[in-house]
């Protein structure tokens, strides 16, 4: 299994562009992308890089594997 490791903000919007998914829009506290039915919370932009646990949650959420995430 490959290792996961943190990654920036626009790194993350990216990959899920590549997944399909539009945006990201603003709403509440935090942006969200929308790909068909599933709406995705993104982290608010910050100075530090997306950490491996709210990374792994993120592609929990997708219903994909790390290495899917990581071959994008």
């Amino acid at each position: 299994m490959p290792k996961l490791n943190p990654i920036p903000r626009r790194v993350l919007i990216k990959k899920l562009k590549l997944l399909g998914f539009v945006g990201p829009y603003s709403g509440g506290k935090h942006q969200f992308m929308l790909k068909n039915n599933l709406k995705l919370s993104v982290p608010n932009p910050h100075n530090q890089d997306i950490g491996v646990i709210l990374l792994s949650k993120i592609i929990k959420e997708l219903g994909i594997s790390v290495r899917e995430f990581g071959d994008l």
